[in-house]
């Protein structure tokens, strides 16, 4: 299945290898979230590196949990974990974009006291993380998400084999780490 071109695809990256930047081609409707591997050590090559690409490429660039970064580094937004429970992070420019990730109905309500445009909902599909009963499927998906009142993104466990699915979600989105990280796509 080619990508579609209607939905939009977040990307998590900590770097840009060659294999990446040539998966990233097959899309056009894309932003990469610098997602590093320790929460708290950010690469400033890394982000610089990658900044550079978005650029070049007219593509948006997030940030994952530091304002402060995203602010440096003049980043289009921030991406805001599950974990990350600040609601006042100061002040921000106005077009600035906040993106956020949840888990439940609880989580949603944080997202949304964080003013986040975009919800990342998931893990929608089995991952390494999450076992088949914790995940939610199209329809445990679709039911706690169908009054948010916020665009709805899909994560968690994406691969080629179940992308058609996501047509049968509410999901205007699809974020991932792996669906890039392949060497065969679609």
């Amino acid at each position: 299945m080619a990508p579609n071109e209607k939905i939009r695809y977040y990307f998590f990256v900590n770097d840009l290898s060659q294999l990446i930047t040539e998966n990233l081609k097959k899309y056009k409707n894309y932003s990469l979230i610098y997602n590093p591997d320790n929460k708290n050590i950010f690469n400033i090559n890394q982000i610089i590196k990658i900044q550079t690409f978005c650029k070049k490429n007219s593509v948006l660039f997030f940030l994952k949990d530091n304002y402060k970064y995203a602010h440096k580094f003049k980043a289009d937004g921030i991406f805001i974990s599950s974990s990350n429970k600040i609601v006042n992070p100061g002040k921000l420019d106005i077009k600035f974009k906040i993106l956020g990730s949840a888990h439940n109905q609880l989580e949603y309500y944080h997202k949304i006291r964080q003013n986040c445009e975009t919800i990342m909902f998931s893990p929608i599909f089995k991952t390494s993380k999450y076992s088949q009963n914790k995940i939610l499927d199209i329809s445990k998906f679709n039911l706690i998400s169908k009054n948010w009142k916020v665009k709805v993104c899909a994560l968690g466990g994406i691969t080629n084999k179940n992308l058609r699915k996501i047509k049968m979600t509410r999901a205007v989105a699809i974020a991932g780490i792996s669906l890039i990280k392949k060497t065969h796509l679609l």
